[in-house]
């Protein structure tokens, strides 16, 4: 009985959590950094409630998800979005497509293109350069495009600028090669596009990313005792976890 014990105390000390956050620093600036095993992880994401509102704060989704005994242990903003909160470009929830793809130059930073997709399927995710995505088809469950790229097949976005006066505290997505590992980073301080593109091409080890957001980036993530609050979002990203 002891040794059982053992074993199920140390179970327990070992468990790994749903996502792993940490801050890393890069060129001078720190990075809150969250990695996630789609395969393991239930990744989401939200934008209407069920009275067909913009949810607008990660408190909001995590309140939604209270009554089936689920908790958010990770969110972060994901994607831009009009003024009455509805995406700019390509939005699928749970298989519905709420917006159909933007296949060119569109508002904002979607001007810069190539821009791109991430794409949530069966046990893995990916991020697309948007005509990649168009010409794939791939099947998403949960999908948001945004722009511009950051990182593509291994290469920085070409019309990165390395001394860029212009900084933002920003925030995106890397994914692996075969869509098993999924990593999302903030930065603390502002940044330039070429300084966060090369966070996830040299350290971060993604061949793809994407850019989310320069004005309104914030993060979700108990694990580093960490939820921002700010006026309301478009898009959300989470990953879902049992309350208990």
């Amino acid at each position: 009985m002891v040794l059982a014990a053992l074993v199920l105390l140390l179970l327990s000390l070992t468990k790994a959590h749903a996502v792993d956050c940490k801050d890393i620093t890069h060129k001078g600036a720190t990075y809150s950094v969250c990695e996630v095993d789609p395969a393991q992880e239930d990744i989401r994401l939200f934008l209407y409630d069920k009275e067909g509102l913009p949810y607008g704060h990660f408190s909001a989704v995590d309140s939604a998800l209270e009554a089936d005994g689920k908790t958010l242990a990770f969110a972060m903003n994901a994607g831009m979005y009009h003024a009455d909160r509805a995406p700019v470009g390509l939005y699928v929830e749970n298989g519905t497509e709420v917006m159909n793809v933007v296949p060119g130059p569109g508002p904002g930073n979607f001007g810069m293109v190539p821009n791109g997709i991430f794409c949530v399927g069966d046990g893995s995710a990916q991020v697309y350069e948007t005509e990649d995505f168009q010409d794939r088809g791939p099947a998403c469950t949960f999908a948001t495009q945004s722009g511009p790229m950051l990182v593509i097949a291994g290469k920085l976005h070409p019309r990165f600028i390395k001394d860029s006066t212009s900084r933002h505290v920003r925030n995106g997505v890397g994914t692996s090669a075969d869509g098993s590992r999924v990593v999302f980073a903030i930065s603390r301080q502002a940044v330039n596009f070429h300084d966060f593109g090369t966070l996830f091409r040299d350290i971060l080890k993604t061949p793809n990313a994407l850019y989310f957001d320069g004005s309104v980036s914030r993060l979700h993530a108990p694990q580093i005792n960490r939820s921002d609050l700010g006026r309301q979002l478009g898009p959300i990203v989470g990953v879902v976890t049992d309350k208990n």
